[in-house]
């Protein structure tokens, strides 16, 4: 049955133009072309990059986050307890009157033991802004990487400064070196974020991370697959240079340099609205839906290639309407772009605001840490 569904998903009329066979696209006189096989590397490059990230993050990072005046936070330690942390994972996080009264009988505690255990604990799910800072830091410097190796390995190709050779010969293009390291590399990475999404800071917007990576992957490797890969990696290039300055503009947000992140947002938005509301429509999208039908007739791969193209392309209008609103707010409230709500991170949105410790209402502060709060506001006050 699996050999089946092989020999079906693998049909030559899904992936190559008609006339075409895969047999064309075997290896000869030195030339070398795409397979799907490569793919299966990228794999061991995502743990290969998993380690140098945790490398980086502990030896560049995180310096870099103390020069910037992070610190290491040092959470508040709670008491174990095994009924209260089955409440936390399986019911709520924030449990009501009825549930505290209830809870606090069967644990043998007060009222406010409870609601202090689970503010505690609250407390202990939200990261801190040091490991926000080193995977903002992370993902800037493959992104910088990946960019300036991308504008190496194209800037001397023909097909950048004329899209009519995006398809001249297609499908028969041999694959270039530093074509197949631009694509494993930034597939790669792709997964090595899936791989850490577990260990990574908790988002509102999990689920839309997971789904943007499984799409970027599946984009990536339907291109690959079917030798789009001039086209490709112009769509590559287009993306990723603006992701470098969001994700700066990110550090310097968690490090609290707001008039840094502001102008770096500025710059951001600048790039996000040429890149992907005019380089990509204008050019990108023109080069993979109107400049093929001089070569060829439609086929399946064409079509199904510019559906997820243009798909994507209604997704840089959604982000361009939440951008514009972050720069209303910068622009006319005199606000943080970077408070307002969400960021576009990695291409989509993420919440970059600092979560700080819920702080401990003041009607359950004993006497003693209700002068130590008081006091602290002096300015002579030492602790």
């Amino acid at each position: 049955m699996f050999q089946t569904f092989k020999e079906w998903f693998w049909l030559e009329r899904f992936w190559l133009p008609p006339t075409i066979k895969w047999s064309d696209l075997e290896d000869h006189d030195g030339l070398v072309f795409v397979k799907p096989s490569h793919l299966y590397m990228t794999i061991p490059y995502a743990f290969g990059l998993l380690i140098i990230r945790h490398f980086f993050e502990k030896f560049i990072a995180t310096p870099l986050a103390k020069t910037f005046g992070i610190k290491e936070e040092i959470r508040k330690k709670i008491t174990p307890n095994t009924v209260l942390e089955t409440f936390f994972k399986h019911s709520t996080r924030q449990p009501s009157h009825t549930d505290i009264y209830g809870l606090a009988k069967k644990c043998n505690l007060t009222e406010r033991q409870v609601e202090r255990w689970f503010r505690s604990r609250r407390n202990q799910e939200k990261p801190c802004r040091m490991k926000k800072f080193q995977e903002a830091c992370w993902r800037f410097a493959f992104y910088l990487m990946i960019t300036v190796a991308g504008i190496v390995f194209l800037y001397d190709k023909p097909w950048v400064y004329d899209l009519w050779e995006v398809w001249n010969g297609y499908p028969r293009q041999p694959l270039l070196p530093s074509q197949y390291w631009y694509y494993i590399l930034e597939m790669s990475f792709y997964w090595s974020l899936i791989f850490s999404l577990g260990s990574d800071v908790k988002r509102k917007d999990f689920l839309a991370h997971v789904i943007h990576h499984l799409a970027a992957i599946s984009l990536m490797s339907f291109s690959w697959c079917a030798n789009y890969i001039r086209s490709g990696t112009l769509v590559m290039i287009v993306h990723d240079v603006a992701d470098i300055w969001l994700e700066s503009a990110k550090m310097f947000s968690y490090a609290g340099w707001k008039q840094t992140c502001n102008t770096l947002f500025f710059i951001f938005s600048t790039i996000f609205f040429i890149s992907r509301l005019i380089i990509f429509p204008f050019w990108i999208l023109y080069c993979t839906l109107i400049l093929p039908l001089h070569y060829l007739e439609p086929f399946f791969s064409y079509i199904f290639l510019n559906l997820q193209l243009l798909v994507l392309q209604v997704l840089h209008l959604y982000w361009c309407y939440f951008i514009l609103k972050m720069l209303r707010r910068c622009i006319f409230m005199k606000g943080p772009c970077h408070s307002s709500g969400s960021f576009p991170s990695q291409n989509f949105f993420e919440n970059t605001m600092r979560e700080e410790e819920e702080p401990i209402p003041l009607h359950e502060l004993s006497w003693k840490e209700f002068l130590h709060k008081e006091n602290r506001k002096h300015p002579n006050y030492q602790q």
